[in-house]
């Protein structure tokens, strides 16, 4: 399958390297490749450059957003939930129409320190707002409710625990649901909450996450639901 990740960031180029694993055909988008590609240090959070990450990723290629959208068969939104939109909006409303659209990102607010806080909460989440932007993008919340590792690789953690999606489509669920099932997450652990409004409770799960995240000193924690037995 043609896949596009939109971010370079650790996020992005960890889900380039799995689904090129995988045998997909991956394409990483960013606003100027050649300057991307020409930084040699580490970005703000420690990422090495991304020429370093190609050398060991050969199979996966650096173009322009909108290059990216038009390559997607599926468009997987890897990028900060600040830049979320603005990104997709470089990736082109045209070039979204009728893909699932795979949105991860979490609407974090650092500004008062750690734990973040969100900046969408309640009454909209992140995943609406894409969606409201990009009507014709068919948009599945997903995955923002673990690390990147375990996102893309469940068995990093023992036993079975759950994975949610939110939607208005109901074949964009079942698309996505597949590529989560090559990640490793069986069918059965995945449960569809409804309508891209309920994305809300997936996204204000985080700040139980990241309270988590300091209580045990890293990130692998998820959700396994119990309930009673029918």
């Amino acid at each position: 399958m043609k896949i596009a990740v939109i971010g370079t960031g650790m996020v992005g180029r960890a889900f380039a390297t799995r689904l090129t694993g995988l045998g997909h055909d991956v394409v990483l988008g960013t606003r100027d490749p050649q300057a991307t590609l020409a930084r040699t240090e580490p970005d703000d959070k420690g990422t090495p450059p991304l020429a370093d990450w190609f050398v060991d990723n050969p199979e996966a290629r650096l173009v322009t957003m909108a290059e990216a959208g038009v390559h997607g068969e599926v468009v997987i939104n890897a990028t900060a939930g600040a830049n979320a939109i603005a990104a997709l909006e470089l990736v082109g409303a045209e070039n979204l129409a009728g893909k699932p659209l795979l949105d991860l990102s979490l609407p974090l607010d650092l500004s008062a320190g750690w734990p973040p806080r969100l900046s969408v909460v309640n009454d909209d989440s992140l995943g609406e707002q894409i969606q409201r932007a990009f009507a014709h993008a068919r948009v599945v919340k997903t995955l923002d409710t673990v690390q990147y590792e375990v996102m893309l690789d469940p068995t990093r953690l023992p036993g079975r625990h759950n994975m949610f999606v939110s939607g208005d489509d109901a074949d964009a669920k079942k698309a996505v649901t597949e590529l989560l099932g090559e990640f490793g997450w069986p069918a059965d652990v995945v449960i569809d909450l409804g309508d891209i409004t309920t994305a809300r409770a997936t996204e204000m799960y985080s700040r139980l996450l990241f309270t988590l995240s300091v209580h045990f000193g890293d990130f692998d924690t998820n959700i396994a639901l119990v309930r009673p037995e029918k």
